[in-house]
């Protein structure tokens, strides 16, 4: 049997294990929630780690606490940034709301360090208290969504680099591959040539402007309503608090923050988090998209389009010998379907706020650094492992490329739609290619056959020649 200890809350007696850092409000969270088996992302640890840091110096130069438990507090809060005590973090990810939960695992674990710090035993709580000393002038209604709102920023800085990385790598693909002529595709059908660069050119695009929606949407995740204690009105707090805090908590952070405008609209309102979820959403759709895509282009490789070549990762299959799957370009479309339901997720909790405070927002911090990190994780691996080995078939693009049946589109300014929309009808009946139609039927001069059905002069605007 475990060693126990005995604590007191305001419900009565509680036995916690005798060396955790937490107490007895954590340990009740423990036993009321056995939901997911999932524990707080690393950067909401941290992010409220900061949080109680920040408050922990301010209050400290304000005279609110005494310089020995300010000291005390600020290590404890330090060791959790560098990684230390967070196995005592136990409270799953879906809890009571607010994230009261999580935040009293927090307050009770840098209580309980900064004690151990001043040579108090665990539990005790006389020389630093969870809620009088770690959580003065503070309450979770404004430290959670604080915490919230940094720990998503702190996460956004690891992805931001995966996309740069990932859109360069989609840009090198384009210029390698810039003359490499191929067949266009709408609605699945033949359509005129272009060039594999400039599909690649495409994939860059759509990554950069994604990241660029992430960027514009996160930017109301920096005004913070640290200080507006219980319902936005600052009760229990210094006039100075909300200032100070806030300034430390961005120094501490790297990031830029400041404080709300209104503390009330920080506390009721969540659409910060809705924005920057929905912004994930619009780069996984993008991304499952693009994946789509390649696992098209490479598909085969004898009855499909066969145009590129994925990098072998592994076996493709238990039966069939020799198989070789898109493998990541597969995760990549099921880590996209996964953000899009988390971005409902996020989306039904940020609605479901009411008056003073939204309740919902462990769903909320869930399920938006979930986005964040498999995101993160995802592309940074289909980059440096799938997109840069990249090759090309460049005889079955050049086939694709003369076979198209929307060849015929370029001689609209010369015979009309109709003479061309005839041509293709003929050319899918008979299988005989446009050029060779066109030539037969004396519709243009070898010289602008030559340069009219020439499928590279198809890919970028031209002048008609009189």
């Amino acid at each position: 049997m475990a060693k126990m200890r005995t604590e007191n809350d305001s419900l009565g007696v509680v036995e916690v294990p005798a060396e955790a850092l937490y107490g007895a409000q954590t340990m009740r969270a423990v036993g009321n929630f056995p939901i997911s088996g999932l524990r707080a992302s690393v950067f909401l640890i941290r992010a409220l780690a900061m949080v109680k840091l920040a408050a922990a110096e301010a209050n400290r130069e304000l005279g609110l606490i005494s310089k020995k438990q300010g000291d005390a507090i600020v290590q404890a809060a330090e060791e959790v940034l560098g990684g230390k005590h967070h196995e005592h973090f136990v409270v799953d990810v879906f809890q009571a709301g607010a994230g009261v939960s999580l935040h009293m695992n927090a307050n009770e674990v840098l209580a309980n360090r900064a004690g151990q710090l001043l040579g108090e035993p665990l539990g005790t709580y006389k020389k630093v208290h969870p809620n009088d000393h770690v959580n003065y002038g503070q309450s979770t209604n404004d430290v959670f969504p604080t915490a919230m709102r940094l720990s998503a920023l702190l996460a956004l800085e690891g992805l931001y680099p995966v996309l740069v990385a990932l859109a360069g790598s989609f840009t090198a693909k384009a210029e390698e591959f810039r003359d490499v002529l191929k067949a266009g595709r709408t609605h699945m059908q033949d359509a005129v040539p272009i060039t594999l660069g400039q599909e690649f050119a495409a994939y860059a695009a759509a990554v950069r402007e994604a990241e660029a929606a992430i960027r514009r949407g996160s930017v109301g995740l920096r005004a913070l309503g640290l200080g507006g204690s219980a319902v936005g009105t600052g009760l229990n707090t210094h006039p100075e608090y909300r200032q100070k805090a806030v300034a430390k908590l961005a120094r501490l952070a790297g990031v830029e923050l400041h404080p709300a405008y209104d503390l009330r609209y920080a506390m009721q309102s969540c659409a910060p988090m809705a924005e920057v979820s929905g912004a994930l959403r619009g780069l996984a759709l993008e991304m499952v998209r693009i994946s789509n895509d390649l696992r098209l282009l490479s598909s085969g490789p004898n009855t499909g389009f066969n145009e590129i070549h994925l990098p072998s990762l592994q076996p493709g299959s238990s039966i069939m010998p020799g198989k070789v799957n898109p493998v990541l370009a597969e995760l990549t479309a099921m880590v996209g379907f996964q953000v899009v339901g988390n971005d409902t997720a996020t989306a039904m909790a940020v609605q479901a706020g009411q008056l003073e405070l939204n309740v919902m927002m462990p769903a909320m911090a869930h399920n938006t650094l979930q986005s964040i990190t498999i995101l993160t994780n995802t592309l940074r691996e289909l980059d440096v492992h799938c997109v840069r080995g990249i090759t090309v078939n460049r005889e079955r693009a050049a086939f694709y490329a003369g076979s198209t049946i929307a060849l015929a589109t370029a001689l609209n300014p010369y015979i009309g739609y109709a003479k061309a929309a005839a041509l293709v009808k003929e050319s899918v009946a008979s299988g005989r290619s446009i050029v060779e139609l066109a030539r037969e039927q004396k519709l243009l001069s070898e010289e602008q056959i030559a340069e009219i059905l020439d499928p590279k002069n198809m890919t970028e605007p031209r002048a008609r020649k009189a």
